[in-house]
């Protein structure tokens, strides 16, 4: 029996990367599911990502603030299910303005379960990041490890990771809490690692690399995740924690030279900068729980890679045209050093 189907179903974020990715797989799954997409469509959220479900009459986008109560207000009156994509992710731009993911990621997540908590929804799936364990140098950070955020991302993730816990245990909310790893693939804002080195890469411009290269990151292929996501919250036990994770660790070096073989680039294009402050240095997570509800990745590293750069290459109109954030740039070059090589690009 399932828990979705016929369900009416909210999405904050719905119109980011991840939030729209799963958005699509709910109703290609579910004949019967109901999708409110609920979406500020900052930066990184636009109704282009959504255009394959705009005429999906089974399908609604509300454009809404999660820390705003009269928007989330709005949209909870008869939702079941609550999947919460909606936060502020880069962690460059935490350390450019920290405030922002404390008020979206944390006071926007107590919105939302506050208004989950009085509408009695069925179940509410609270979608964290590995981030939260910190650097894990050696071995695979379990469920039960300690939370060691290092970043103001990470640190407004892990307030709102055990803020959700708080509501399951405190109030009976039935909570689900999933912590993914690295997620890529098409319609990736071209601020994070993947999409930034393609359309650099694709404009012959500098790929800037943090330090020596050596941070190791796991990359999970996006349809891969959102899946994830729907078996946790079909099978999950309420109140449990799910790291999700692939296996493709990578240093961000290895990253960088298979983007540019697929484009046939030469890696004189790699230009190391300083480091980040603060820049974790292995993220790695034990993710057997999630094994034994039978999810796998089937997408292997190298083929979603192949996809995401083909994605990019066919879509220059979702790239090309973007308009660089000058301000943190600006920012960001005088207290950390020159992360474009004095060029925003395409970054945004």
């Amino acid at each position: 029996m399932t828990r979705l189907n016929g369900k009416r179903v909210l999405v904050t974020g719905g119109a980011g990367f991840i939030g729209s990715h799963f958005v699509e797989l709910l109703l290609r799954t579910y004949p019967d599911v109901e999708v409110i997409t609920l979406d500020k469509l900052t930066y990184a959220g636009t109704l282009d990502n959504l255009r394959a479900v705009m005429d999906d009459p089974r399908h609604r986008f509300v454009q809404g603030d999660v820390t705003r109560r009269a928007d989330v207000e709005a949209v909870l009156p008869g939702v079941q299910w609550v999947f919460h994509f909606a936060a502020e992710t880069h962690v460059d731009r935490s350390l450019y303005d920290p405030g922002r993911f404390l008020e979206t990621d944390v006071w926007g997540t107590f919105e939302v379960l506050e208004a989950a908590r009085r509408h009695g929804v069925e179940g509410f799936v609270h979608v964290s990041t590995d981030e939260v364990y910190g650097s894990v140098d050696e071995g695979l950070a379990h469920e039960q490890a300690p939370l060691e955020p290092s970043s103001p991302y990470s640190a407004s993730k892990a307030a709102a990771d055990r803020l959700a816990h708080a509501y399951a245990v405190t109030f009976g909310l039935p909570v689900l809490i999933v912590r993914p790893c690295n997620a890529y693939g098409p319609r990736q804002f071209p601020e994070k690692l993947i999409p930034f080195f393609i359309v650099r890469a694709l404009q012959d411009q500098p790929l800037p690399l943090y330090g020596d290269g050596q941070n190791v990151r796991d990359w999970l292929y996006v349809e891969d995740l959102c899946e994830a996501i729907r078996v946790v919250a079909e099978r999950g036990t309420f109140g449990t924690v799910y790291n999700i994770g692939a296996g493709n660790l990578l240093p961000n070096i290895e990253v960088a030279h298979r983007i540019l073989a697929l484009l046939g680039k030469p890696t004189s294009l790699i230009r190391r900068v300083p480091d980040r402050p603060g820049h974790d240095r292995r993220y790695a997570m034990d993710w057997g729980r999630i094994r034994r509800l039978g999810w796998r990745p089937e997408t292997d590293f190298d083929r979603g890679l192949r996809v995401t750069v083909e994605w990019y290459q066919t879509h220059p109109e979702r790239w090309q045209n973007l308009e660089s954030d000058e301000a943190f740039r600006r920012f960001y070059e005088q207290h950390y050093g020159p992360r474009w090589g004095g060029d925003p690009g395409s970054h945004g």
